[in-house]
């Protein structure tokens, strides 16, 4: 993937992410749960690198006022659905799919998810 194409869905993803949970946050109640759908590893992730400290830049730090469930498939697709599945159970806020075999396996979980 091109830096700036990252870049511009790094950038979409947060600011979708700040504007609905900028006025809770200031409040300090709640504990917003990210779910992040990843086909590839940890390690290799630009996801695992960039989405915390730039959530910290807004004021959401893990182990505060956010958690972040991360489920990676090790390059494993058919694990998308069960991963994609398990994180809508666990009833999380946003969830993040970054690719097509990502994002579609979001859709077909046992809710319609918003974000894609």
């Amino acid at each position: 993937m091109e830096l700036g194409r990252l870049e511009f869905i790094s950038s979409f993803a947060l600011g979708i992410l700040a504007a609905p949970l900028a006025a809770e946050a200031q409040q300090g109640r709640k504990v917003y749960r990210i779910g992040v759908l990843d086909g590839g590893s940890r390690q290799l992730a630009v996801s695992a690198r960039l989405l915390p400290p730039a959530l910290r830049e807004l004021g959401y730090v893990e182990g505060q006022n956010l958690t972040i469930e991360w489920r990676f498939t090790e390059g494993d697709a058919a694990r998308l659905p069960e991963f994609a599945t398990e994180l809508v159970r666990l009833n999380v806020d946003v969830l993040l799919a970054g690719f097509m075999p990502e994002i579609l396996a979001a859709k077909r979980g046992p809710r319609p998810c918003l974000l894609s």
